[in-house]
């Protein structure tokens, strides 16, 4: 969420953000008029309440009919207000939700993934002299995945993952969140049957709702709003919600494992065959909380980048970096990068991670704040990086370190 006096000050750099991101720029315009009805309207009602105050305080030694005839009018007035306003604050907070982040200036200005930028690649594209498998045909071919089961059970997209792999798959978490905490992170396990709130404080709500398994048999009902988080993201940005930190002790860093749910609206008809998009994978997620400055922000994003790089390099998977333009990065992003490996049976990169500043625009629908050196009271800078999903990096792994019997070689740290 911005604020308020920001987007007042900056309406015209706010709106051509939000278009810039494929988001309808009129809403701003909407927020601006209803910000300002009920501005006045505060006023009216401040005003009016100051009325009845220094009137109770003369009726206190003087109850004239005149007076309390004024007393009665002024009661009225405020009930006629404060319905109206009600209103208006309502509609102003749900304005504020829908207003999209401001892209960084060295964000490139694009409507889609074709606007993107190349910013580096790593490692060598493997060069087979045999007919390379993809992941479906290596993983049938020694018994690691069974999609037929996975579906029975589990409807589209279900999957089960045995013998080997499901023993890589532990191996991978394990490797990386070892990675993590020696780098200084806290391991975290959190919930992932979260409430609206969290879902909310993250910024992917309004936005993304209808992609996110929601439990409760009556949704009307709000003690079962409950929905199945789509990454640690999600509750770990809520746990310090409503909280004062200390500068002292910034940065915070997290490392959040966790199962993640995602319904993948509108990929239909997108990556049908194999396990490259699912309902459900493992991840382990970085999240970091830093002082309100730009410049550190920027510092800790390449910083959380080269941590992911750092494991795609210890596995040996060619990978390439991109700066995510304003119509592929998200509504809640400053500046993101994409991290995508190699897959030799899709011919081509798959997104493995995805490295996002936030600014504030996180912490301020959680309530996060830090009180600086000088005593005064900030909103904490937020950060999210994927460190390690399990499904894609099973692929990338499969895909490029295989042998011409069918088998894979693994690279030393997961033998």
């Amino acid at each position: 969420m911005l604020d308020i006096q920001y987007i007042r000050d900056n309406a015209d750099l706010v709106k051509t953000s939000a278009k810039n991101k494929n988001a309808n720029p009129n809403v701003v315009d909407n927020l601006l008029d209803v910000d300002k009805k009920r501005r006045e309207l505060i006023v009216k009602a401040e005003k009016i309440r100051a009325e009845r105050n220094k009137l109770n305080e003369e009726l206190k030694t003087a109850r004239t009919d005149e007076l309390i005839a004024k007393s009665k009018s002024l009661k009225l007035e405020l009930e006629g207000v404060e319905p109206e306003l009600k209103q208006l604050e309502s509609a102003f907070a749900d304005l504020m939700l829908q207003i999209p982040n401001v892209a960084l200036p060295e964000v490139p200005v694009g409507k889609d993934e074709s606007g993107n930028v190349v910013v580096r690649e790593w490692g060598t594209k493997p060069k087979f002299d045999f007919t390379p498998k993809n992941h479906i045909e290596i993983a049938e071919q020694n018994g690691w995945l069974d999609l037929e089961r996975g579906s029975k059970v589990a409807g589209y997209r279900g999957y089960f993952l045995k013998n080997d792999a499901a023993l890589l798959q532990i191996k991978l978490m394990q490797y990386a969140l070892n990675k993590f905490v020696a780098k200084g992170y806290v391991p975290m396990i959190p919930p992932v049957v979260d409430n609206r709130a969290a879902f909310v404080n993250a910024g992917q709500f309004p936005w993304h709702e209808d992609e996110a398994y929601r439990l409760g048999v009556d949704e009307t009902d709000p003690k079962n709003d409950y929905f199945m988080a789509p990454t640690a993201e999600t509750p770990l940005v809520s746990y310090y919600a409503g909280e004062t930190l200390k500068e002292k002790d910034l940065p915070i860093k997290m490392a959040g494992f966790s199962p993640c749910f995602r319904r993948e609206i509108g990929s239909y008809g997108k990556d049908t065959k194999g396990f490259y998009r699912v309902h459900e994978f493992w991840k382990i997620e970085q999240v970091v909380l830093c002082k309100a400055d730009l410049d550190e922000s920027r510092s800790w994003h390449e910083k959380m980048l080269s941590y992911t790089e750092e494991l795609l390099q210890d596995f040996g998977i060619p990978y390439r970096v991109l700066l995510m333009c304003t119509g592929d990065m998200g509504e809640p992003q400053a500046k993101k990068y994409d991290i995508e490996a190699w897959m030799p049976g899709r011919n081509g990169y798959g997104e493995v991670a995805s490295d996002s500043i936030m600014a504030d625009f996180q912490s301020r629908r959680a309530g996060i704040r830090y009180q600086s050196a000088d005593g005064s009271f900030k909103y904490v800078h937020m950060l999210n990086n994927t460190a390690l999903a399990s499904t894609r990096t099973l692929i990338a792994l499969w895909e490029n370190l295989q042998q011409a019997d069918g088998t894979v070689k693994l690279p030393k740290c997961l033998e």
